[in-house]
């Protein structure tokens, strides 16, 4: 058998293309079925009409070790069809969920949801083998009335993990000239994710893929972070106050900067719709850019909108990392997943986290860029 998006040969039972990661299905090669759904979306919903769809990027990154993949219901073993062996029940494929633990202080889980057709959500990590050292969180939300932004989503986080492999400048010494360095690396990345994007999607699409942008950077004890969209992150110490980082780019912001209540905004008709994405028809990809000095341990945390609509509030999510009761940040992402899913499910869920650890004093304060400054999630004058 061959490949049908390269015709390089294929292993029996393979999956996915080794030679252009191309998924491949029970009849190899044919392209997904486009689903409609809720979600994010460029200022209200619409509906598409889909040339044909682009093969999702080979999953996981790295490819995961030899070996047999377990059942979640019974502990048999998943066969090439994802059907277990033993009780006949099927495993959502690698791209439906995904795990990534590139230390054992930072991990993310991507996750369809229980009402969701197809997990257009990714995130890609980095993380240093010291704890605490530096980490990248980076979660992309593919816009979900837009074609193949499964594709794009995956393809943009990687492409801006790949930017930001390398510490943040320090600029020529002083304040204002790191944080322009800063600044200019962080815009490297989102228009590194938006080249990739624009790089998989089809030049006649009238539905062009986009996808929300949100990275944190860790090192040390200073939190940088830039956005795009309404995916979120935010900074939940064990003890002090949580931090909603970023401002979402989204009607339902400027109606709360407007006066109107959050939980009104957050949950009328366009509560999702978004004014910033990234994406072939973005008019602008400039995200804004913040950074933090924390001064206590506790835990960086990058979201989409399937986690944070049920706890919207940094008070809130900081209330769900607690009644977990781990220390352990995959089994903390797995949780807020759950408790997204038991909450209903009805869009993609992705979590991010990096454990912090601090001891000793701290002497810098928190400051975003000149353009905006943010406190709690709330825009002020900087």
């Amino acid at each position: 058998m061959n490949c049908p998006s390269c015709s390089a040969a294929l292993a029996p039972g393979a999956r996915f293309c080794e030679n252009c990661g191309a998924q491949l299905g029970a009849s190899a090669g044919a392209p997904a079925p486009v689903v409609v759904g809720a979600g994010d979306h460029p200022l209200g919903d619409a509906p598409i009409s889909a040339p044909t769809r682009k093969p999702a990027a080979a999953l996981p990154d790295p490819p995961a070790p030899a070996g047999r993949r377990p059942c979640a219901e019974c502990g048999g073993e998943v066969g090439p069809d994802l059907y277990c062996l033993e009780c006949g029940t099927k495993a959502p494929s690698e791209r439906d969920h995904f795990q990534e633990q590139p230390a054992p202080w930072v991990a993310g889980v991507c996750d369809k949801a229980i009402r969701k057709g197809r997990n257009e959500d990714a995130m890609a990590l980095l993380a240093g083998a010291e704890p605490g050292s530096r980490a990248v969180l980076i979660v992309m939300d593919g816009v979900s009335n837009s074609i193949d932004s499964d594709v794009a989503s995956l393809a943009g986080a990687r492409a801006a993990r790949e930017v930001l492999r390398m510490p943040l400048p320090a600029g020529m010494g002083t304040p204002q000239s790191r944080d322009a360095a800063v600044r200019k690396v962080l815009t490297d990345a989102a228009a590194a994710a938006n080249t990739a994007i624009v790089a998989v999607t089809d030049p006649d699409s009238p539905n062009p893929a986009s996808a929300t942008f949100t990275a944190a950077v860790l090192e040390g004890r200073r939190i940088t972070w830039a956005n795009i969209g309404d995916s979120r992150s935010y900074w939940l110490p064990d003890a002090g106050t949580p931090v909603q980082l970023t401002v979402d780019d989204s009607v339902a912001q400027a109606q709360i900067a407007a006066g109107v209540a959050r939980e009104v905004a957050e949950t009328g008709p366009q509560a999702h719709a978004i004014t910033k994405w990234l994406g072939r028809d973005s008019e602008d990809q400039k995200p804004t850019v913040g950074s933090l000095d924390v001064a206590e341990s506790g835990w960086l945390l990058a979201c989409s909108d399937g986690l944070w609509n049920y706890a919207s509030e940094p008070d809130a999510l900081a209330a769900q990392v607690r009644a977990a009761g781990t220390a352990d940040p995959l089994a903390l992402a797995l949780a807020l997943v759950a408790f997204a899913n038991a909450s209903g499910g009805h869009d993609n869920i992705t979590a991010a986290l990096a454990r912090v650890e601090v001891t000793g004093p701290v002497t810098a304060l928190g400051h975003n860029d000149h353009s905006t400054t943010t406190r709690g999630g709330e825009p002020s004058d900087g």
